[in-house]
């Protein structure tokens, strides 16, 4: 998946970005209090795109 289509979608539920890390970005899902970093690559693998979603506690973005 793309990074973008992965930020949109966390966005949608809530979550906001918090600082940069080395070669990561880290986010913090404002209604649960829970953060997970999301890699600074174009492409995403789905299963890292997956776990990105359950530690946020955001609903798992579909595949189009």
């Amino acid at each position: 998946m793309k990074q973008i289509d992965l930020i949109k979608h966390i966005r949608k539920y809530g979550c906001v970005f918090l600082r940069e890390g080395g070669s990561h970005s880290v986010w913090c899902n404002t209604f649960t209090g829970r953060t997970s970093t999301i890699p600074r690559h174009n492409e995403i693998n789905t299963h890292i795109g997956k776990k990105i979603c359950e530690d946020l506690g955001v609903p798992i973005i579909k595949k189009r």
